[in-house]
């Protein structure tokens, strides 16, 4: 929107997709709703009971500038409990979610013009989130025939003079897959060469279905160039708590720390004591959930291969997400999100909204219970042009 009031950098219109689901799944009255990861499940009630007890007993304070420290203890018995992995405590930040996180480790680590490496198709506030700490946002394209892995010569090629970090996120939101031990070390020789900070989203480490999740930082001699993203999101289903947790050199962490105290000080205190609940109680909580999402999700894809015209991965490798090819429509991701949404009155997002190489695909949140996912694809297989 072009005004005098706003920022000359606001007046290109930047709406996306995901932006844009809200308005879009009240177009019919019966929308059945795949376009956001936000499930219809609720955060576990033991979770809420033992924040609320803890906000009672008067845990409604501003926490320690880097989180609660209890917190801070948690996350790291987590890693060395789950990944054999030493985490020091300064070296851990509690942040109001892994996606305001993300920019702030942006802001911490750019200068002007500094290049951003991302795995693509990404996830969609990535390249913003770079643009607005000054830097320039560069896709690495990755390809279903290569079974979205980064390819090493690819990612090379695509790296000059400024480049600063590379972005990458397994399991991958929005194509669900994982980058297997192999590519991640290539990668890591990649980085070593060229001096380059890799910054690992690890949002979806629970659901890893294939294999075991292996975190980036915990390969030879990544620990100290790695900056660790994680959330409570979508491991504990807490996504409207807003809460992450950054792990990187402590250096790092200091300088996070003063972005945050001019953005939000500290993050939500009762939160936090949810958290720590979570963490401490993970294993009774976390094995139905991830394999009712893993039902649902496998069920979703065997639906879409039955679709003459539509074709996904299978198995699954990981998170809720189906990245959906539709290239034998003949339609663009944006016309086949269109098509389904006014004959099936089922919301998607359309690939290109993940990036360049995104286009040719749908993405889908398998966020409702299988009653629904059969509704949905039942509405979908009768549409005739994807027969």
């Amino acid at each position: 929107m072009k005004h005098p009031y706003i920022a000359k950098r606001y007046w290109k219109d930047q709406t996306t997709a995901m932006g844009q689901s809200d308005v879009m799944a009240k177009s019919f009255n019966d929308v059945i709703n795949l376009s956001l990861g936000d499930p219809d499940l609720i955060t576990d009630e033991r979770i809420i009971d033992a924040a609320f007890a803890d906000a009672k007993r008067g845990y409604t304070k501003y926490s320690d500038f880097r989180g609660d420290p209890e917190l801070r203890a948690e996350i790291c018995k987590f890693y060395k409990e789950e990944y054999n992995m030493d985490v020091k405590d300064e070296e851990v930040f509690v942040c109001t979610s892994a996606c305001l996180g993300m920019y702030q480790v942006l802001e911490a680590i750019l200068d002007d013009g500094d290049e951003v490496l991302m795995q693509s198709p990404y996830f969609t506030p990535y390249p913003q989130q770079v643009e607005l700490a000054r830097g320039i946002p560069v896709e690495v394209p990755t390809y279903e025939e290569e079974d979205f892995q980064i390819d090493v010569n690819r990612l090379e090629s695509l790296i000059t003079a400024r480049t600063k970090a590379l972005i990458i996120n397994s399991p991958s939101n929005p194509t669900g897959n994982c980058l297997t031990v192999e590519t991640m070390e290539k990668i890591a020789e990649v980085a070593v060469k060229h001096d380059l900070i890799v910054i690992a989203d690890d949002i979806y480490t629970s659901f890893s279905y294939q294999n075991e999740f292996v975190p980036f930082a915990s390969l030879p001699g990544m620990k100290e160039r790695t900056i660790t993203l994680n959330s409570f999101s979508k491991n504990f289903t807490m996504t409207g708590w807003r809460l992450g947790n950054i792990i990187a050199p402590d250096y790092i962490i200091r300088t996070i720390q003063q972005v945050n105290e001019a953005m939000v000080f500290t993050a939500p205190t009762i939160s936090q004591r949810g958290a720590i609940y979570a963490l401490q109680h993970r294993r009774e909580i976390q094995p139905a959930m991830v394999e009712e999402y893993r039902k649902r999700l496998y069920y979703a894809a065997e639906r879409v291969n039955q679709i003459p015209k539509l074709s996904v991965i299978y198995p699954p490798k990981g998170t809720f997400y189906l990245f959906i090819n539709i290239k034998k429509t003949g339609l663009t991701s944006a016309e086949a999100a269109d098509l389904i949404l006014r004959k099936a009155h089922v919301l998607m997002l359309p690939g290109s909204g993940f990036g360049t190489c995104g286009e040719g695909y749908l993405r889908v949140a398998c966020t409702v219970n299988v009653d629904k996912l059969k509704e949905a694809f039942d509405r979908i297989a009768a549409i005739e042009e994807l027969q």
